[in-house]
């Protein structure tokens, strides 16, 4: 590490020990408050946005993403109790969803739908992938929703009166060239930036997997069996990784039919809804009636080798080619770190 780096490490360190003596009573106080009436001062709840292009060239409005900047009290707040929340939420949501779970990580969902694929195609058997995005997924999820999904999942009404006074408190205004234009409610959706909206949106998102399992116990859908050792066969259904869905069904117009309703009753109560633009249909093995099947759910067709959170999808695992993207954008990464205020022995390391 530098030296700059090292000095303004050390004036924060100096800056908040100086400091905190002063507020530290008023902290705690706000802590208590909160604590008995689950609300505080409107004020700390205050936040900009400011938008980030998600690419080069962005010109429509749906081309930027919101970034939300918080106020440092409410944000201790969100991240004492995002911390509570992050110990249990493996408890409550299904082992489908491999984001913001301890112990569950992005590679896993990739390895298991690499799996599907290849057991459909030794078996020689027809399958349809469905590789489905979610819409601004943080900005249109429903609060009310929410706070029923969290008392269905048994928190009780103190932990869901202090979700809701986090989620209704909050004011917005977009920064306008760095000045404020003024401050709006809102009715819906979460925050980027926020510690607490990861866990809220994972929790939402659990609802589509009961849906998605429910028909699939009743016959209504139909994932991939994959045999491991002596145990009975494994069925792989869907895969979730915040607001990026996978689901594996076989290739027949009433399965895709059945998918298409329990999408419209997931939006329908959550206000989330699939973007059939970004959406696409991927056929494994030879499917004979391929455009009544896209047809039925409305959404593009794609091939085989395609891309999952990132990770080869479908393709040889030993072909070089597949990783040529993966090790570029590992080189450009690389690059950025070497621009920073690194030691000789980093920079050797590197």
């Amino acid at each position: 590490m530098g030296i700059k780096p090292l000095v303004r490490m050390a004036l924060l360190w100096h800056f908040g020990k100086v400091v905190g003596s002063f507020i530290k009573e008023e902290i705690l106080e706000m802590f208590k408050d909160f604590y008995k009436h689950s609300s505080f001062l409107k004020s700390l709840n205050n936040t900009f946005l400011v938008l980030i292009p998600k690419k080069s060239g962005a010109e429509d409005l749906g081309d930027f993403r919101p970034i939300s900047l918080l106020g440092g009290l409410y944000k201790l707040l969100a991240k004492v109790l995002a911390n509570r929340l992050k110990k249990v939420v493996g408890k409550v949501v299904s082992t489908s969803q491999n984001a913001f779970v301890r112990g569950r990580q992005i590679l896993d969902a990739s390895l298991i739908a690499n799996e599907v694929i290849d057991t459909w195609q030794k078996r020689k058997e027809k399958g349809l992938i469905c590789k489905l995005d979610i819409e601004k997924a943080y900005a249109s999820i429903n609060w009310k929703f929410l706070l029923k999904v969290l008392q269905k999942m048994g928190f009780g009404s103190k932990w869901v009166g202090w979700m809701w006074s986090c989620l209704s408190s909050a004011k917005f205004s977009v920064l306008v060239n760095g000045v404020p234009a003024g401050f709006f409610p809102s009715t819906k959706g979460l925050r980027q930036g926020d510690p607490l909206s990861p866990y809220l949106f994972v929790m939402g998102m659990e609802v589509l997997d009961v849906l998605i399992r429910r028909a699939v116990e009743g016959g209504f859908l139909s994932g991939c069996n994959i045999r491991g050792g002596s145990g009975p066969p494994l069925n792989i259904s869907h895969l979730f990784f915040v607001d990026d869905t996978i689901i594996f069904c076989e290739a027949r117009k009433d399965h895709l039919t059945h998918l298409n309703w329990i999408l419209l009753w997931f939006e329908a109560t959550s206000g989330l809804r699939i973007n059939l633009a970004k959406s696409e249909i991927i056929l494994v093995g030879e499917v004979v009636e391929m455009e009544e099947l896209v047809v039925e759910l409305g959404c593009r067709v794609g091939s085989l080798p395609s891309q999952y959170l990132g990770l080869p999808l479908g393709a040889p695992n030993r072909a070089p080619y597949i990783w040529d993207g993966v090790e570029e954008r590992v080189r450009r990464r690389l690059a950025l770190w070497k621009r920073q205020y690194i030691s000789k022995g980093g920079r050797v390391t590197l």
